[in-house]
């Protein structure tokens, strides 16, 4: 895959719990199997959980995965990830993956969640959330497919602005 076939390609950041319930596992599964069949890219925090289970989805379905890590070393990524990147930020490091995409979904999360959703809405990124904060600025979303659906009808109005 060339740098241009991926230049023009949407990235979309799934971001959420790391100790979730089986419901959201399988909601993140198949948010990243969406994401793959529609050839968006998959930005993660790298680790497990809705991130593992993201990945996990996408490469089921051939679909790119980067996992933006919080750590030094690239090897911590989730086996799903194709493209580790190590930042040593720590939290610091959900900036990062907001800031590297084009929206945002959410799926369940705590604190750190809430702190991606923080910078995705500071970076003017749109956010949809399944069954995560309940805040302004998050479009609430039913099911996997509604939440890419609008993710990426977000992305691409984003970009046209």
């Amino acid at each position: 895959m060339t740098n241009d076939r991926l230049r023009g390609r949407i990235r979309v950041g799934v971001i959420g719990g790391n100790r979730p319930e089986s419901r959201f596992l399988a909601l993140a599964r198949e948010v990243g199997r969406l994401l793959a069949e529609r050839r968006a890219v998959l930005v993660c925090g790298g680790l497990g959980g809705v991130m593992a289970e993201a990945a996990r989805g996408a490469r089921e379905k051939g679909g790119l995965t980067v996992g933006i890590l919080p750590g030094n070393d690239p090897a911590a990524a989730n086996p799903d990830i194709e493209v580790p990147l190590a930042t040593g930020l720590g939290y610091s490091r959900n900036s990062l993956v907001a800031m590297n995409a084009d929206a945002l979904i959410a799926v369940d999360g705590e604190y750190g969640t809430l702190s991606e959703i923080a910078f995705g809405r500071i970076y003017g990124k749109p956010v949809i959330g399944l069954g995560t904060w309940d805040i302004p600025g998050v479009v609430k979303a039913e099911t996997a497919e509604e939440a890419v659906r609008l993710a990426l009808e977000a992305a691409r109005r984003h970009a046209e602005l």
